[in-house]
């Protein structure tokens, strides 16, 4: 087994985090907060949308079950890659869509991966591969989101079915632990 980790950025970190949380590999998925110009920023920091820190989830994952270009794949699913700075109704800088790099290899993995998808897309892409400077990991109460809040309206409304939607489009990949 050999434990990989990718970090997202594609709106709120509460849909990714469940639709990644479902798959089989997938050992962890942590919500938090990538780069920008505070230390430790919190969530009302992010949310002031001029800290320059995206909301994004840390996918730990044992690639000898899933790979990156699966996860990826489910990233371009469950988000629009197309729309600068906003999914849905969640719009400012902190919800861009990005994918974070930790060395040369995946930088170039992941503008591969843009371009064989961006065949899918009559807009386009403009996510944005940026090298990771800084992960922060959100507030505890951010974290299991779904689990802990199943009933709350946002994710009866936005998260759970973007989970369905990984369900339906992906049901090789879903854990039977999940």
């Amino acid at each position: 087994m050999a434990k990989q980790e990718i970090i997202l950025g594609g709106g709120c970190f509460w849909c990714l985090e469940a639709s990644f949380q479902i798959l089989k590999g997938v050992e962890q998925v942590v919500s938090g907060y990538a780069n920008g110009s505070l230390p430790n920023p919190t969530y009302k920091d992010i949310c002031t949308g001029t800290s320059g820190h995206a909301e994004v989830v840390k996918v730990i994952f044992d690639d000898d079950i899933i790979q990156y270009d699966d996860i990826l794949n489910v990233y371009f699913t469950i988000h629009d890659p197309t729309t600068l700075d906003r999914q849905g109704n969640d719009v400012g800088t902190q919800y861009r869509s990005t994918i974070l790099f930790q060395n040369e290899e995946e930088e170039e993995l992941y503008y591969e991966i843009i371009d064989e998808k961006q065949e899918d897309y009559i807009d386009e892409i403009v996510t944005v591969v940026e090298e990771l400077d800084y992960f922060y990991t959100a507030e505890n109460y951010h974290q299991d989101y779904l689990r802990k809040n199943p009933t709350q309206g946002y994710c009866k409304m936005i998260v759970a079915p973007k989970v369905t939607k990984v369900q339906q489009s992906f049901p090789e990949m879903i854990s039977d632990t999940y």
